[in-house]
């Protein structure tokens, strides 16, 4: 639903603050880019109208709390919620900022969980291997990697295609990638054999200091299309004979793995290492 904004003035001085933000923007897929300038703009027309303020850089935790209980008031989604306040701390980030804008968690608002719909689109074992071995015999180890990525480390199909070179050899030194995700949170997750394999052979083929699932000259968008056409075209092949579920990239993630935005100290990182590496040690040690 639109907004009648009383305040156009100021509007348009904020809209006009934030244009200059998003022309110098490289950052995220175009999707996400025209999202969160959207998201932003109505932010805007609210700041405008019920705080009169004249500079984004002056934006507050009181803004921030007043929006969102706004929002909950008519009627938005916990999804859209969240959604909008990454927008907001996008842009904020990118900005000579007065104020540093409290987490969702130091907001002392209550925010819904998400949910993602009432259908379990969790991909079975089987299909799982289906798929792994449609990508095998064309021999596209960039897609088992991907898949892999999604399935035991919980990740997101544009987190997987940020990886470049540097990141996957640290990751196989460390037994655990560190990714940056959505809203620009960092958080670290273990890696296991099939990952670590995976990506052994696909640095092989890839060289170094590019990015480790996008060939050279293709836009990452492209490139990310590319894996999502896959699925598309395999799914009805692989899909198991008494499911009607739709198969997506999402749902090749196991429901354990999902994403965790919890970051691991350097302590919990060495430890996991060491588990790996000298298992035996750990479980005469009664820990494992």
């Amino acid at each position: 639903m639109r907004i009648k904004i009383q305040q156009v003035g100021i509007y348009e001085t904020l809209v006009a603050q934030l244009d200059r933000i998003f022309r110098h923007n490289r950052q995220g897929s175009f999707h996400t880019k025209r999202r969160y300038y959207e998201a932003m703009k109505r932010f805007c027309a609210y700041l405008a109208d019920m705080y009169h303020l004249q500079k984004l850089s002056n934006i507050s935790g009181k803004h921030l709390v007043s929006y969102v209980i706004y929002l909950q008031d008519t009627g938005k989604s916990a999804s859209t919620i969240k959604t909008d306040l990454a927008a907001i701390r996008f842009f904020h980030d990118k900005m000579d900022h007065k104020y540093t804008l409290p987490s969702n968690d130091e907001l002392g608002v209550a925010l819904e969980r998400r949910r993602f719909g009432q259908d379990d689109r969790t991909w079975s074992t089987t299909e799982f291997n289906k798929m792994l071995g449609k990508a095998l015999a064309i021999d596209r180890y960039d897609f088992i990697l991907t898949l892999y990525l999604a399935r035991y480390a919980g990740l997101r199909i544009h987190e997987c295609f940020r990886i470049d070179t540097a990141t996957a050899e640290r990751a196989l030194r460390e037994n655990a990638i560190t990714i940056k995700g959505k809203g620009g949170k960092v958080r670290t997750v273990p890696i296991n054999e099939q990952i670590a394999i995976a990506m052994r052979k696909q640095l092989e083929r890839t060289p170094r200091g590019h990015k480790l699932l996008v060939p050279d000259k293709i836009p990452t968008d492209r490139a990310i299309n590319h894996l999502q056409f896959f699925i598309m075209k395999h799914r009805d092949e692989v899909r198991d004979v008494d499911s009607d579920r739709p198969m997506t990239f999402h749902g090749s993630a196991i429901p354990t793995q999902r994403r965790s935005t919890r970051s691991w100290s350097t302590a919990a990182r060495v430890l996991w290492t060491l588990t790996l590496k000298f298992p035996a040690c750990w479980a005469m040690s009664g820990r494992m």
